[in-house]
């Protein structure tokens, strides 16, 4: 554990991803090892393609069917994300009230896991902003 976050304190990114209270060296080294350079992505949707978080419907002619996320992405990138975004609802009070007001609205109100994906996604582009910016 001392030998990755003596690595990890040279990569330039790791100090800006370690300023997010809650987000430590295990997660920060794991997105930088999956993503690696981040000037390659242009947009954060690239980022979530990546990731297998991008939405995909599943219709054919006239049925349509539900909305989910496409899975076929890094399998550890989406996993170390999500891991995150539990600790951060349960934890971190924006991310705790993003996630109550996701799963209680009136319009559309989304399901548990749903949620804690929306917020997967949008923890996502947090970091490719703070990382490119």
């Amino acid at each position: 554990m001392a030998l990755i976050e003596e690595l990890a304190k040279q990569i330039p990114m790791a100090e800006k991803l370690l300023g997010i209270k809650w987000v430590g060296i295990k997660t920060v080294s794991g997105f930088l090892a999956e993503v690696g350079d981040i000037s390659r992505f242009n947009k954060p949707k690239e980022l979530q393609k990546l990731a297998g978080l991008a939405l995909v419907e599943n219709s054919s002619g006239k049925h349509k069917g539900e909305t989910t996320i496409s899975r076929r992405g890094r399998k550890k990138l989406r996993y170390l994300l999500f891991k995150v975004a539990v600790s951060l609802v349960s934890k971190n009070p924006e991310f705790r009230e993003l996630h109550s007001y996701y799963t209680t609205r009136k319009l559309n109100p989304l399901k548990k896991m749903q949620s804690l994906m929306a917020i997967v996604a949008k923890l996502l582009r947090v970091f490719f902003t703070m990382l490119t910016k």
